[in-house]
């Protein structure tokens, strides 16, 4: 039950993700404000390259994104050059596979091993489940980011 509604959270914090992106423009979506060293896309594609990292890298598990996208939203990268728009619908169509593909990976048990990681959270994750949990809060906090560089673009 608990899994079923931190998939649930995914869920509906990328759909507020689109509705954020929503009426922006691609020039908005890059910018930068100042005092800043993100934006808005990168943002979003920051948590979708996290949770492949936490899910199935610390699982010993092939991710599903491209290894490029992977390097330019990491932990500790910053955008290199602005998102077209080729990139970003690139973005959105992965904001639903990789979850339709969680879901299906975690109640198919794929998760079969773990390699536990100490968070810049604070926190040290032992299991998918704490995985999946710690990427449901942490795709939150990123659109909270987000939304407030929404106010400044």
């Amino acid at each position: 039950m608990a899994m079923d509604f931190q998939l649930h959270l995914i869920r509906k914090t990328r759909e507020n993700f689109f509705k954020l992106m929503d009426g922006l423009s691609i020039d908005s979506l890059n910018k930068v404000p100042e005092g800043f060293n993100n934006n808005i896309v990168w943002n979003f594609g920051h948590i979708l390259v996290s949770q492949q990292i936490l899910c199935y890298h610390l699982s010993g598990l092939r991710m599903q994104l491209d290894p490029e996208l992977i390097r330019r939203y990491r932990k500790g990268s910053k955008p290199e050059a602005p998102v077209g728009e080729a990139e970003l619908e690139q973005l959105k169509n992965y904001a639903v596979s990789t979850a339709d593909q969680l879901e299906k990976d975690l109640k198919e048990g794929v998760f079969q091993n773990f390699n536990e990681y100490l968070t810049s959270y604070g926190l040290v994750l032992t299991s998918i489940g704490e995985a999946v949990a710690y990427n449901a809060q942490h795709e939150s906090l990123h659109l909270g980011y987000a939304m407030a560089l929404k106010k400044l673009v």
